[in-house]
C-alpha cells in the first residue's frame, strides 16, 4: 500500500509539472504572435503613413525643390499651391460637383436600403427569398460590363451627362451592398418594441422612421461610411457616362488635371490638389471610425 501511494504521489507531483510547461509554452507562442502581428502592423502602417505625410509636404514644395529634395522639409510653405489648385486647376468646381453627387446619392441609397433590409428582414411574403437573392447578385456583377447597356439607357432617358444621372447609377450600384449589410440589423433588432410601437397606435411608416430605423444607428453609420469612400473615389462610372466637363466630379477632374500638363508639371499644385481630394475621406472616417467597430456583421438569409 505504501509503493502505491508513493507512486500516486510522484505522478501528482509530475501532473503540475508538465501542466506549468504547457503553459509556458502556451504563453512563449502567444507573445511571439504578439510580437509578429505587431511587426507587422507597424510595417504596414509605416507604408501606409509615410507617402502621406510625403505627399502633404510636398504640397508646399515648388517643383524644384520637390525634384532637387524631394525627402526634406520645405524652405518656404507655399500655401498658393492649394490657391492655384483650387482655381487654376478647376478643383474647386470638381470638389463642389463631387459634393453634390456623392451626397446626394448617399441619401437615396441609404434611404432605399434601410427600407428594403427592414421589409425583407421583418416581413414574409411571397418571393421574399427570390428578392433576397436577386439583390445579392448585384454584388457580384462587374461594373465595367454595364457600361455601355448604362450608356444607351441614360442616353434614352435624357441623363446622360447629368448630375441626375450620375446619382441614379451611384445608388443603383451601392443599393445591393447596402441592402445586405443592413438586412442582418434589422433581423436583430427586437420584435416586442415594434409590437409596443403599434400598440401605442404608430403605423408601418411612424415605426419604421421612429423606432425601428434609429435602432439600427450603428450598422446605417457603418455602412454609409463606407458608401461614402466607395462613391467618392469612384472613377469608371463618371468617366463613361459624364464627359461634359462642367459637371466633372473630383477623380475625373484629378485624372485630366495630372494628364493636361504633360512636361511642364506643377508638382506643388498637383498634391495640393491630391490633398483636398483625400482629406474628406479622411475627416468622415476619422469622425465615424468608432462606428465601423462591432457593426461590420454577415447577412445571412434566415
Amino acid at each position: 500500500m505504501s509503493a502505491i501511494a508513493a507512486d500516486r504521489k510522484q505522478a501528482s507531483d509530475r501532473k503540475p509539472a508538465r501542466d506549468r510547461k504547457l503553459t509556458r509554452a502556451v504563453v512563449s507562442s502567444d507573445r511571439r504572435f504578439a510580437a509578429l502581428s505587431h511587426g507587422l502592423l507597424i510595417l504596414w502602417s509605416v507604408i501606409v503613413i509615410v507617402p502621406m505625410l510625403w505627399v502633404l509636404v510636398s504640397s508646399f514644395k515648388s517643383t524644384s525643390e520637390i525634384l532637387s529634395s524631394p525627402f526634406t522639409l520645405p524652405d518656404h510653405w507655399r500655401i498658393e499651391n492649394y490657391e492655384h489648385a483650387w482655381t487654376d486647376a478647376n478643383i474647386g468646381k470638381f470638389f463642389l460637383n463631387s459634393v453634390i453627387v456623392v451626397v446626394c446619392a448617399l441619401f437615396l441609397v441609404m434611404l432605399l436600403g434601410a427600407m428594403c433590409a427592414y421589409i425583407l428582414a421583418r416581413f414574409e411574403f411571397p418571393g421574399r427569398r427570390v428578392i433576397y437573392y436577386v439583390m445579392l447578385a448585384g454584388l457580384t456583377f462587374p461594373v465595367f460590363l454595364a457600361i455601355v447597356p448604362l450608356f444607351f439607357q441614360l442616353q434614352n432617358f435624357g441623363l446622360l451627362n447629368t448630375r441626375p444621372g450620375l446619382i441614379l447609377t451611384y445608388v443603383a450600384f451601392a443599393l445591393p451592398f447596402t441592402m445586405f449589410f443592413l438586412y442582418a440589423f434589422f433581423r436583430s433588432l427586437p420584435h416586442d418594441v415594434y409590437e409596443a410601437a403599434q400598440i401605442d397606435g404608430a403605423g408601418e411608416w411612424r415605426a419604421f422612421f421612429q423606432v425601428m430605423l434609429p435602432m439600427a444607428r450603428p450598422g446605417m453609420a457603418a455602412v454609409a461610411i463606407f458608401n461614402f469612400l466607395g462613391l467618392w473615389n469612384q472613377f469608371l462610372l463618371p468617366v463613361a457616362l459624364n464627359t461634359d466637363q462642367d459637371k466633372w466630379v473630383l477623380t475625373q477632374g484629378m485624372a485630366a488635371y495630372a494628364s493636361s500638363q504633360v512636361y511642364d508639371i506643377d508638382y506643388g499644385a498637383l498634391f495640393a490638389a491630391i490633398v483636398i481630394t483625400v482629406v474628406p475621406v479622411l475627416v468622415v472616417y476619422i469622425i465615424f471610425q468608432r462606428r465601423i467597430a462591432g457593426s461590420v456583421s454577415q447577412g445571412t438569409f434566415r
